[in-house]
């Protein structure tokens, strides 16, 4: 059979090197999966296929320094991953079966206690028995925080197989954003890097593990992982098997384009992806190591984990062009020996070429070039817009609040504040609130944009992050969780004074669960503008997903969000607003509202500010395109994930409804949460249509915003010590 389209050149910078225990390893192996029952009857595999596709091999090359049990038990760990993949696909996918699937993965949960002494039931075929067997085995040897995560991996990789088959059974074919996020989950690849820390002896540190450089590590390693699986596997998934879940398919349908430009997409953006691993390992993680006090051995570790992950970037390539399970004919692999190292890295066209043009373009763009009038889509938003009736009120006092809190008072103005009109957005957000609720919600708005506003002026135009860490842990103390009152004693800035004002008012009358969840959600928004400050040190355009998977918490809609499923915490269980569903419901929201700001704010940040974090900056520089061209791809995508928003409302929910087993009242409350959502996104778009912020006349340059210097006034000290540390 011809192959689909020409293997691309692909960026692999590491030597690849084989470990020497491969033969011990595949002759284990071979009698493990016999002993399972994975082979002759299982109706899946005979040896053949076992020996043709050669797991041996791929752990031997993506391990390549542990020791012969450990390399064994790896190499079980990822014939047993096979071998459910497989067979899932016989028995679940090719039938269409996702009623048995179901019922069938929830059991696999079983076989993986964190108690190791906790009993399991009797396997009843081949994928239960090897689990078992496996999980006695592994866990003994790591840490009771690794078994969570590694369990929690695994059974997102068993449980995302249902979403597969769900697109398989309704013929649908996901939008990019919506597949990075479940390919990640099905895909394996945040497992296997996992197994990583099993196999190099390096098991995270507990204080580390879960931290957004170390987040970043694993992701970009786990999307390299399957974007390289996906242009190999792509003639065998899509053209025998029917598969709808491969990159290059969604490229495909998204762009519009031939497969073969499908193909060189998906490969720009895994060479994007192994860059910003790199990235983040060189500049973030070694700051991270020093911030948490990581004890030598501790570094020692992390250090591990990342060559672990790296060894495995290369190791994975070399078994791609070897195993008969994959599309290859057209390439070689490197020849290198059992006891050499590797030459694959060598060749320069993996080095220069497409790939450095890429890196390039990321580190060298213009800033303050304009790209003419702004170019704004039609928005095909369903939704009717629904205004609060305090809208008024609430902007009124949501001003006299910024006056009185000191935000006027530098970087804004009363008329800029009353130009920006925060409250509408509110009013737009929340049409049921009270007026109470509305004006703390439009002082929320007020104090976060404010804040967006004063991180780049302050901190970014004089190139000091750390100016603005001293800054967040001082935030961060305006917000103690069991004395809210005590907030407003600390506070001393205009930032701090209204952050522990709002913190009294909003988090003094929740519990304590829910001042801590608040307390996250601002967290993880100040630790996003540090984010957006690394890049700007850099003069560096983000790559494209982390830039989605960031702007989420830099636009602040992890928090507003917060706050509405806070009212529902008494009517839905957990495990209902943390379902798969209700995240992507959630996410597609989140991506369409952020990006409809980027398109109203490309003149303001990207010509008038030089401002790197735009989705249509970034889609400019990954594509190589135009404006305008940028702009449809963007608004593209955000029809996508408004379609993805439909389809989850349409026919996900009332699943999860059923699978749950909701009464009529739990219903109710997960409809008004999804219509919430739904009035998030109108209004954030009526908010965009109306306000004195984006428009050629809004962006002065003797407003004084502009103006600004550095911070002045009381509560600026850490901002000025950080400064004279760095002169």
């Amino acid at each position: 059979m011809a192959q689909p389209f020409v293997l691309p050149d692909f960026y692999v910078p590491y030597p690849a090197r084989l470990n020497p225990h491969a033969e011990t390893a595949r002759t284990h192996t071979r009698a493990w999966a016999r002993e399972m029952g994975m082979l002759e009857g299982s109706g899946i595999w005979e040896e053949r296929d076992l020996e043709a596709h050669d797991y041996a091999g791929l752990c031997a090359w993506t391990h390549p320094d542990c020791d012969a049990d450990v390399l064994s038990l790896v190499t079980d760990w990822y014939v047993w991953v096979f071998f459910f993949d497989d067979h899932f696909l016989e028995v679940f996918k090719r039938p269409r079966n996702r009623a048995g699937g179901r019922i069938y993965l929830d059991r696999l949960a079983a076989f993986m206690p964190l108690d190791p002494e906790s009993g399991m039931p009797e396997p009843t075929n081949p994928v239960e028995a090897g689990l078992a067997d496996l999980w006695r085995r592994t866990v003994p040897f790591m840490g009771p925080q690794w078994r969570a995560r590694f369990s929690e991996s695994t059974r997102n990789l068993l449980n995302e197989s249902d979403w597969e088959l769900a697109n398989i059974n309704e013929g649908r074919i996901a939008n990019p954003v919506e597949y990075v996020e479940m390919r990640r989950k099905v895909g394996g690849a945040p497992w296997s890097a996992q197994l990583v820390e099993f196999a190099a002896g390096a098991e995270l540190p507990a204080p580390v593990a879960r931290s957004r450089p170390l987040r970043v590590l694993t992701e970009t390693f786990a999307d390299a992982v399957h974007l390289r699986n996906d242009l190999f596997s792509y003639q065998r998934e899509v053209e025998d098997e029917g598969e709808l879940s491969n990159g290059v398919l969604v490229l495909e349908t998204f762009l519009s384009c031939t497969t073969q430009e499908a193909a060189e997409a998906v490969n720009d953006l895994l060479t994007s992806r192994l860059q910003q691993f790199e990235n983040t390992a060189l500049t973030e993680v070694p700051a991270l190591c020093l911030e948490r006090g990581l004890a030598p051995e501790e570094s020692a570790a992390v250090a591990l984990y990342a060559k672990g992950l790296q060894d495995w970037q290369s190791g994975g390539h070399e078994w791609h062009l070897r195993s008969s399970r994959y599309m290859n004919e057209a390439v070689r692999p490197s020849g290198v020996p059992v006891s050499g190292l590797g030459t694959s890295a060598l060749d320069v066209k993996t080095l220069f070429g497409r790939p450095a043009r890429a890196r390039l373009r990321t580190l060298t763009h213009r800033p303050h070039v304009s790209a003419g009038p702004l170019l704004l889509p039609e928005f095909a938003l369903p939704f009717p817009l629904r205004l609060s009736p305090h809208h008024a009120d609430a902007r009124e006092k949501s001003v006299a609040w910024a006056r009185a809190t000191g935000l006027l008072d530098d970087i804004w103005d009363e008329t800029m504040a009353r130009g920006f009109d925060l409250a509408l957005c509110s009013a737009g957000l929340d049409p049921d609130a009270t007026p109470e609720e509305l004006e703390l919600s439009a002082e929320w708005l007020t104090w976060g944009t404010y804040a967006d506003d004063y991180y780049p002026l302050v901190f970014g135009r004089s190139g000091n992050p750390a100016g603005a860490a001293l800054a967040n842990e001082r935030l961060m103390a305006c917000l103690p969780i069991d004395a809210p009152a005590s907030a407003p004693g600390f506070a001393v800035s205009p930032l701090e004074r209204g952050l522990a004002d709002l913190w009294e008012r909003t988090a003094g009358p929740m519990d304590r669960d829910a001042r801590a969840e608040l307390r996250a959600s601002v967290g993880v928004m100040l630790e996003s503008w540090l984010w957006e400050l690394h890049n700007t040190v850099q003069r560096r355009v983000p790559d494209p997903v982390d830039y989605l998977e960031m702007r989420r918490f830099t636009f602040g809609s992890d928090l507003t969000l917060l706050l509405c499923r806070l009212r529902h915490r008494a009517e839905l269980p957990a495990e209902v607003l943390g379902s798969g569903p209700v995240a992507a419901l959630e996410s597609a929201a989140v991506t369409y509202g952020s990006l409809i700001n980027d398109l109203f704010s490309y003149r303001k940040e990207v010509e008038a500010e030089g401002d790197l974090h735009n989705a249509v900056l970034v889609v400019q520089t990954f594509f190589d395109c135009d404006y305008p061209r940028a702009v449809a791809i963007v608004h593209d995508l955000m029809a996508g994930r408004l379609r993805q928003f439909l389809h989850i409302k349409e026919h996900e929910l009332p699943v999860v409804c059923a699978d749950f087993g909701l009464g009529e009242r739990q219903r109710k409350a997960l409809d008004a949460y999804v219509t919430e959502l739904e009035d998030w996104l109108a209004g954030i778009l009526n908010w965009h249509r109306h306000v004195r912020r984006y428009g050629p006349e809004d962006i002065r340059p003797d407003a004084p915003a502009a103006r600004i210097g550095g911070p002045t006034g009381l509560g600026t000290a850490a901002a000025r010590l950080a400064t004279a540390r760095t002169a």
